[in-house]
């Protein structure tokens, strides 16, 4: 078997990330194919690379010296990749890559961009992982990305990569039942859902760690639930389990929002790009359609009211 770049690119991303589960996200695939991948390349060279454990991946000795000589041919073959397609960008007219976590400010700041930019094709992806986005960013396959960091979890950027931050600190509220007991009240303590079942999505980077930790901080040990957030709005309907949310979520009628007493949760929102975009009216655009989706939801209205820290971009909300 011969390395070939696409096999360097995941020995990199394994070391970035020091998990096979994250790297496949990274790189698009499987984790049971980059595992296979992996492996096969190891055989290959008749020795290990990587050392498996519990905290997950790390590079050994043999892996290390690859690796060094890996890394500028990968960088260089992404710099082909990314000058070639920008000159065919050219070629087709102008694109905006737009990558982006979840969140209810991507619609109006996509209208607002393609206002902006008339004749420009803006595309959107939209994934869990922001750190997958950034690499994206940093390889070219994406012009800018707007993602969430979680407090006390800060991502890993690649380097030369720039940013504007849009909201500090924002607050995570909770998702719960409106039969709820504690949905009676209009800001809710942790204490009164230290019985509850939380649901966190473990892919969402940070989200695991970052809950876990404001619980044991808080003193309670509630029983945790993983799964995508799509799964957890019909459990939480039900009254089977609690979840941190976004606090520009709009309640329904099986579904409450409330703040959190003390805002323990909380988010840094982030814009990234390449130093040549533009970001200044790109950040613009993003402040205005996220103020627009703040003033949208009552209870984030109510709690910017009731004194929460107002962000320059909720000046108006």
């Amino acid at each position: 078997m011969e390395l070939e770049v696409r096999h360097l690119r995941a020995l990199c991303a394994i070391a970035d990330t020091g998990s096979l589960h994250k790297a496949a996200r990274q790189l698009g695939m499987s984790q049971p194919s980059l595992t296979t991948q992996l492996r096969r390349i190891e055989n290959s060279l008749g020795a290990e690379l990587f050392s498996r454990g519990r905290t997950g991946c790390r590079p050994t000795p043999l892996g290390r010296s690859l690796l060094s000589r890996a890394r500028p041919l990968v960088a260089g073959m992404t710099a082909l990749i990314t000058e070639t397609r920008a000159e065919a960008a050219r070629a087709e007219g102008p694109e905006l890559h737009v990558g982006s976590t979840a969140s209810r400010a991507l619609p109006g700041w996509l209208r607002r961009l393609r206002a902006r930019l008339p004749g420009t094709d803006v595309g959107l992806r939209v994934d869990v992982s922001a750190r997958a986005l950034l690499h994206d960013v940093a390889d070219g396959r994406l012009d800018v990305a707007f993602v969430h960091e979680v407090e006390g979890c800060p991502l890993r950027v690649p380097d030369g990569l720039v940013h504007r931050v849009l909201v500090a600190r924002e607050p995570q509220f909770i998702s719960l039942a409106p039969a709820h007991p504690a949905a009676a009240h209009p800001v809710v303590d942790l204490a009164d859902l230290a019985a509850d079942h939380w649901m966190v999505d473990p892919s969402v980077d940070g989200e695991w760690d970052g809950l876990r930790r404001v619980l044991t901080a808080a003193g309670i040990d509630p029983p945790l639930l993983q799964g995508d957030y799509h799964t957890a709005s019909s459990l939480i309907s039900l009254g089977e389990a609690v979840a941190p949310c976004q606090p520009t979520s709009v309640p329904r009628e099986d579904l409450a929002v409330r703040p959190l007493r003390g805002d323990p949760l909380a988010v840094r929102l982030l814009l990234y790009a390449r130093p040549a975009t533009p970001l200044d009216p790109l950040h613009a655009d993003l402040a205005a359609a996220y103020r627009e989706a703040a003033h949208r939801a009552a209870p984030y209205r109510a709690w910017l009211r009731a004194g929460g820290t107002a962000e320059p971009c909720l000046a108006a909300a």
